[in-house]
């Protein structure tokens, strides 16, 4: 159950993220304000973070197995860089199939992106 809650973990920091960073990107129109690929870098690590901690604060109310920071801020950071940064700036419209897909890409990611976390803790354990 511990391999199934990560993933779930991972898929759900993935999909808060891209949800934040549609809010904060594409609705507040935010990439404006950054000025930078400094900045840039810094507001999807923070936007990363935020996701993580959230995920993490919700598994813990919610009394499943706890999923470690150490494990989710790597998840965010990594989904906000493979499936979420270009078609984020890329986007061709804001209908809502193409935001659901963006979230939706955001959860797949997060998910793969745990595996690398879930093997470890399964060699670890063999």
């Amino acid at each position: 159950m511990e391999r199934v809650g990560v993933i779930l973990a991972g898929a759900a920091t993935g999909a808060l993220l891209a949800i934040f960073i549609l809010v904060a990107f594409v609705f507040a129109e935010g990439s404006e304000f950054v000025g930078s690929f400094a900045g840039l870098f810094v507001a999807f690590f923070a936007l990363a973070t935020l996701s993580s901690s959230v995920v993490n604060q919700l598994w813990k109310r919610a009394e499943w197995p706890e999923v470690s920071l150490k494990i989710l801020i790597p998840i965010g950071c990594i989904t906000s860089i493979m499936p979420l940064f270009g078609p984020v700036f890329g986007l061709p419209n804001t209908n809502l199939i193409t935001l659901a897909i963006v979230v939706a890409m955001g959860a797949i990611g997060g998910a793969f992106w745990s595996l690398p976390f879930v093997a470890w803790n399964w060699v670890k354990k063999r």
